[in-house]
């Protein structure tokens, strides 16, 4: 078995996204900052996306900057929300390390099955 990642990053329009990257994936992680909304919700638009062109495959929610959770400007509603939908959420920090091996683990587990 082997595993490549891809680092896609934010793209303000998805229409840029290639999504040939995806194509054949056995699973993606989604990246969001907790310090900037937005990247929430254009995280929640772009699993939208992903499951129109790809298909539903397992994913996981990382939401990053958690050594910041201060400065958070996140709704935590629209985060329970998620939870409710059967998001898997994690938060981890990279500056900290917390949360990062998690996420993968976490994602090899859904992957899996």
């Amino acid at each position: 078995m082997s595993l490549v990642f891809w680092d896609i990053y934010g793209e303000d329009d998805y229409q840029k996204m290639r999504w040939t990257y995806l194509r054949g994936a056995s699973g993606y992680l989604l990246v969001a900052d907790g310090t900037r909304k937005a990247t929430l919700d254009k995280a929640v638009s772009l699993e939208q996306r992903v499951r129109e062109e790809v298909g539903a495959i397992p994913f996981v929610l990382v939401i990053n900057k958690s050594d910041l959770i201060r400065d958070w400007e996140l709704d935590s509603a629209l985060e329970s929300q998620l939870a409710v939908q059967g998001w898997s959420i994690l938060r981890s920090s990279a500056k900290t390390g917390e949360g990062v091996e998690e996420s993968f683990s976490l994602l090899t587990q859904k992957m899996l099955g």
